[in-house]
């Protein structure tokens, strides 16, 4: 499990690293009658967001079946 994690995360992080390269080379702007492209940007950062909430769904199932144990401050106290 802590490898999926990990990989999982690892993808988020590059999907970053993706977005931030195609924002600082930026687009040349569209021609006059042609429509505007969608922005690689902007699939990069839906495929983080997408990601993360993919991870974090995973998580919650992990402990809901017990698989991960949460560690840290008790409950309670």
């Amino acid at each position: 499990m802590k490898i999926l994690v990990v990989i999982a995360f690892l993808a988020i992080l590059a999907s970053l690293v993706w977005a931030l390269l195609h924002m600082m080379r930026g687009s040349a702007p569209p021609e006059e009658g042609q429509a505007v492209p969608k922005s690689k940007m902007a699939t990069a950062l839906a495929l983080r967001v997408g990601l993360s909430i993919v991870l974090f769904v995973c998580v919650l199932i992990a402990w809901t079946l017990g698989w991960i144990q949460p560690t840290g401050i008790p409950s309670g106290v």
